[in-house]
């Protein structure tokens, strides 16, 4: 597995760019009816039987923004004043960060874990696999525009809006991207180790802490090594470029922008690549 893990690298090195992207998405466009199907399917499901239904998708995001609201804001006394000075809101900047951090959580647990539990149905009916983590990044952008709704009305009513927020669903499209691409990787790894599924809990929470989300970037202004390794932190600059536009009101970088788009689809095309390589054969293994 490893020498095939190997050749699948190389042969990234010499593919197209974006060549990968590309085919996906036409592979997926093609079932574009089973990937809605599976999508709708999980929705239904996921708050049934549930009193509380659908709130619970509002009431899970906001108590954790409470209690990071509570202990960074409150307790740490953490400070960041909007473009305009004119409020010091430490939740909204919170709530910014966790919006696109959630996002990016729900579609690589979700997809990692979405080949084994179509596992039952792949073995039944034949269907393109991808179609399985393509259903359940839907379901996750489905909650993140409900919390960047919920994002720019308190923002709407602090006074605190501008022109710049309009590239927040742009933004939400390219973590969808890098999520995804990510996500179609660790899925079928997953398959055939899953082990793979602990690791990732672990550097996923690694992850958390190393993007400036639960504290201002100021916190580590002074240390240059620590800087430079969340720097090198792709979800920090989609953080980053989401404060911007929605809570500093003010345009990323073209250059930020550039770089963004460059990783979502490298990602991308590269997380295709050995999904192709390897998950012809996973309802076998499963």
């Amino acid at each position: 597995m490893l020498e095939s893990a190997a050749a699948t690298l190389r042969n990234f090195g010499r593919a197209q760019p974006f060549a990968g992207a590309v085919s996906l998405v036409n592979d997926l466009w093609t079932y574009r009816g089973l990937v809605g199907n599976l999508a709708q399917r999980e929705l239904k499901s996921r708050y049934k039987r549930s009193v509380l239904g659908w709130l619970w998708s509002l009431l899970n995001p906001a108590a954790t923004l409470a209690t990071y609201a509570v202990v960074f804001g409150v307790l740490f006394n953490a400070k960041v004043t909007t473009v305009k000075g004119e409020f010091n809101n430490f939740t909204m900047y919170l709530f910014a960060g966790l919006v696109i951090w959630n996002f990016f959580s729900a579609v690589v647990n979700g997809s990692m874990t979405s080949l084994i539990a179509a596992g039952p149905l792949l073995k039944k009916v034949c269907f393109p696999p991808e179609c399985a983590p393509a259903a359940n990044m839907i379901v996750a952008m489905s909650q993140a525009l409900i919390e960047s709704m919920i994002l720019i009305l308190v923002m709407a009513i602090l006074g605190n809006l501008g022109w710049a927020m309009l590239l927040l669903p742009i933004l939400l499209a390219l973590v969808a991207i890098f999520a995804f691409g990510i996500g179609l990787a660790l899925s079928v790894a997953n398959v055939y180790l899953r082990d793979i599924a602990y690791l990732v809990a672990v550097l996923m929470n690694l992850m958390f802490y190393a993007t400036p989300i639960v504290y201002p970037e100021s916190v580590i202004a002074h240390h240059p090594a620590i800087k430079q390794l969340v720097n090198l932190n792709p979800m920090h600059q989609f953080v980053k470029a989401t404060r911007d536009a929605v809570y500093w009101l003010r345009m990323p970088s073209a250059f930020s922008m550039g770089v963004l788009v460059l990783i979502s689809f490298a990602s991308l095309t590269l997380g295709w690549i050995i999904f192709r390589r390897f998950g012809d054969d996973v309802s076998e293994v499963l």
